[in-house]
């Protein structure tokens, strides 16, 4: 992942005024929003599938697979992998796989400073598109291996405050943004990315929420790559 700092930032910000953005910084370490362009995000928005939300009978976070699936075959799991991705000044022990400390120097969901310690965090992995949301929308309908591989895609996975996240619950656009208001353009386009990515839907409210956020941006683009949609076959019995 690059990180830019000093006047290759200010490059950067030029960059997104002139493609018709708001002149705002983006805020945020790490996260989908550096995985690399995938088209507009105000596109890709406008051409979702609408539906109705679907119950949420039958839903539990065991449909999605033990939590932080070493789905990528690196020997650390899901969890780890987002930690060293979107943390500065990382250290672990044991190893190189577990994180025991590293500092969120600018979280996307408050712009404050967090640090990360083992076993005492202030530091939570939010699902970009919540789980049960996804459930919802689309994934109760899929196979084991398509449901572990939304839950451990590193395209729906970034590292934030916890407490600011336990406000957001399983909320879509149309419940939940950021208190943050410079990263909410690559929030919303990270969660178009990911129901892009899976064919999940929205419902109407939520589609008119992302349409309504990314017009102040239309130079927005689309953040891409992440891992297959399906799990390694060593997953597929559920």
């Amino acid at each position: 992942m690059v990180r830019l700092r000093g006047g290759a930032a200010v490059a950067v910000v030029l960059v997104f005024a002139v493609a018709g953005c708001k002149a705002e910084t983006k805020t945020g370490s790490g996260g989908p929003q550096e995985t690399g362009g995938g088209g507009a995000a105000l596109t890709a928005a406008e051409a979702l599938t609408v539906k109705g939300r679907a119950p949420k009978t039958g839903y539990s976070r065991e449909q999605f697979g033990t939590a932080w699936a070493d789905t990528d075959s690196n020997s650390c799991d899901t969890r780890d992998d987002i930690l060293k991705r979107d943390l500065e000044d990382v250290k672990f022990t044991g190893g190189t796989c577990k994180v025991s400390y590293g500092v969120l120097e600018s979280d996307p969901y408050s712009g404050k400073e967090v640090t990360y310690r083992r076993g005492r965090s202030l530091v939570d992995i939010d699902h970009v598109v919540a789980l049960s949301d996804a459930w919802q929308k689309g994934a109760k309908y899929w196979d084991a291996s398509k449901r572990i591989a939304l839950a451990n895609d590193p395209l729906n996975l970034i590292a934030v405050d916890a407490s600011t996240n336990r406000s957001k619950g399983d909320g879509d656009t149309a419940t939940w943004l950021p208190p943050n208001k410079g990263y909410r353009c690559t929030y919303v386009a990270a969660q178009v990315a990911v129901k892009k990515k899976y064919q999940l839907w929205v419902t109407t409210a939520e589609k008119a929420a992302m349409e309504k956020v990314l017009k102040t941006c239309p130079g927005q683009k689309l953040p891409s790559g992440g891992n297959p949609t399906e799990a390694p076959a060593r997953f597929h019995a559920g």
